[in-house]
């Protein structure tokens, strides 16, 4: 039986392409396959689709450069909580990626709903429900790095201003850099296709 938001009668829940039907307000790990996720992810915008290039700069290729960003801080990382950094935004497969001051002006609790969402994607694929606090501070300092390059490289920010929103990124090479320094986006299916293929390889 799938939850209908409370006091409405309307349904909470979302179909995917592979059949699955995600119950939003109480998501079973049951109801999460990859495919969807990586079809999903590949399909978001970043920066609201406010960014340089020919295709949209997706969610997808946002995950993996948080994932190579926190192997490259953290080198011994095990490969389960890299699998951890490459899904920290899954639940935006279904729910978008709306923009931090947009979640700020919201009047329901946005992070205790996407953390359940994530909760659940986590125990579909073998981690922990909570990560522990290590790993959790690690992926959002990659997170912010990640977005300190983008806003740089593809949304029109100065050095200055994502420094103030972001930081200033420490720990990388000089070749990561370099690479952080020059994206571009990707088109969906690409975007999918990479996702999909790292996804196997941390998973193998």
């Amino acid at each position: 039986m799938h939850s209908l938001a409370p006091g409405t009668g309307i349904r909470a829940w979302q179909r995917m392409l592979s059949g699955r039907r995600l119950d939003l307000l109480d998501p079973s790990p049951l109801d999460i396959e990859i495919k969807d996720i990586a079809h999903g992810l590949a399909r978001v915008a970043r920066w609201n689709g406010q960014t340089e290039g020919e295709h949209a700069f997706s969610v997808a290729e946002h995950s993996l450069l948080v994932e190579a960003i926190a192997g490259a801080l953290n080198p011994s990382l095990e490969r389960l909580f890299r699998l951890a950094a490459l899904i920290h935004d899954a639940p935006e497969y279904v729910i978008g990626d709306l923009i931090s001051p947009f979640k700020a002006a919201l009047a329901f609790d946005y992070k205790a709903f996407e953390a359940k969402l994530l909760a659940a994607i986590h125990v579909r694929f073998g981690l922990p429900a909570v990560l522990p606090e290590e790993v959790t501070r690690l992926v959002k300092r990659a997170d912010k790095i990640a977005a300190y390059y983008e806003a740089t490289a593809l949304a029109g920010f100065s050095i200055e201003e994502a420094k103030r929103f972001f930081g200033q990124p420490r720990g990388l090479s000089a070749a990561l850099v370099t690479k952080l320094s020059h994206l571009k986006p990707l088109a969906t299916g690409d975007a999918e296709a990479n996702f999909i293929k790292r996804f196997n390889e941390l998973r193998a």
